[in-house]
């Protein structure tokens, strides 16, 4: 079942609230963290309300998952930019995913959902895997762009992506910032991020 669109700017106003309200739940307490009270509390508006925009907990954990990976596609690009150049990008890369950390000590929300992959319905599944494919995709395409020739880019566009996420998760279990940069530091020296 697809997000109903209420047509008016408030509407869209609303569904982009919510929206908000949702993502920064599930990266704080994952899929469980989608409660629609506590998100129309924090929103501003009945609960019941927000079956007007998404008829299930699925569906707005769908919806919450797509416009992220979207989100992430759009800031890789710019990330590509802005650095000036591809192996620049690739020294960034880190940097999206301590965004999160900084934020309260939030995780990545497609790493959070990852984790729960059991107990996520498919469409919610699906929305979280196109997340891991966009990084690693952009991944492997800036490393080849960089240069870096080492055999298959796409393995070791998996290895960065799977070492930061896992520091990520590490540097969250400690809140401890610090942790995911001295990690990020040492990738660069002798880990998949050195190039």
């Amino acid at each position: 079942m697809r997000a109903k669109s209420t047509g008016s700017s408030a509407g869209a106003g609303s569904r982009e609230a919510i929206l908000d309200a949702a993502r920064k739940a599930a990266q704080a307490h994952g899929y469980a963290g989608l409660n629609f009270r506590a998100i129309g509390d924090e929103v501003g508006i009945k609960h019941a309300s927000l079956y007007h925009h998404f008829g299930t907990k699925a569906d707005l954990a769908a919806a919450v998952a797509r416009r992220y990976w979207e989100t992430s596609a759009d800031d890789l690009d710019r990330l590509l930019t802005e650095t000036g150049s591809p192996a620049a990008a690739l020294q960034a890369y880190p940097g999206v995913f301590r965004r999160s950390l900084a934020d309260q000590n939030r995780m990545c929300l497609a790493s959070f959902l990852a984790a729960e992959h059991d107990d996520l319905p498919d469409e919610v599944r699906a929305e979280v895997q196109v997340f891991a494919d966009v990084h690693v995709a952009w991944l492997a395409k800036t490393l080849r762009a960089a240069g870096v020739n080492d055999g298959n880019s796409t393995e070791r566009a998996e290895a960065i992506y799977a070492a930061v996420v896992g520091a990520q998760l590490l540097a969250r279990s400690r809140a401890d910032i610090g942790l995911y940069d001295r990690l990020m530091d040492t990738y660069r020296r002798i880990g998949p991020l050195r190039l």
